[in-house]
């Protein structure tokens, strides 16, 4: 695949609607969704001849992805990396309880504030850059994003309204370093 990775969102976790949903929530998934992306990506696997080997998100409704790869016989690999932004105190709170105003600064400063005081999106990209997992990957929205957008956009800040919107839950990017 040549440098490229295949990375999946993870599935839809139960009692996201309507949260702010980070690093800091650990939401479960049910256990078919789980598996039914660990085939899809199985059969990925087996379509373009690649090790079985995945790289998941230490989060549950990544990692329970690679619990599932890892009964099959595949190696599961754990990134703390491959997390999503960290909302600090937003994280599990739901979006009509956070403060407009604290939202609209986030907005304003879209690349440098700290949602809830927790990661910045700069420090998302930079943690993004640095990562190099395996050809197969589940992680989140957030992380795809901002894998994307490095790999899209390099050097450039990213502004609140140039955001792209996130993958579906369970959907496959094919993400290539370079691909301005």
């Amino acid at each position: 695949m040549n440098g490229a990775i295949s990375v999946w969102r993870h599935p839809k976790p139960v009692g996201a609607k309507g949260l702010c949903v980070g690093a800091g929530c650990d939401l479960s998934v049910p256990a078919r969704r789980s598996k039914r992306l660990a085939r899809r990506i199985q059969a990925h696997a087996r379509r373009h001849r690649l090790p079985h080997e995945v790289w998941t998100s230490p989060l549950r409704r990544c990692a329970d992805v690679g619990r599932w790869l890892r009964q099959w016989g595949w190696h599961h690999h754990v990134d703390a990396a491959l997390s999503e932004l960290d909302f600090g105190r937003w994280d599990g709170q739901p979006w009509a309880d956070i403060p407009k105003a604290e939202i609209d600064a986030w907005v304003q400063d879209f690349a440098t504030a700290r949602p809830g005081g927790g990661e910045s999106l700069e420090d998302l990209l930079k943690r993004v850059a640095t990562c190099s997992p395996g050809p197969m990957v589940v992680s989140h929205g957030g992380w795809m994003l901002a894998r994307r957008w490095a790999d899209e956009h390099p050097g450039q800040t990213p502004i609140a309204d140039q955001w792209p919107t996130p993958p579906a839950y369970g959907e496959r990017w094919c993400l290539t370093p370079g691909t301005s």
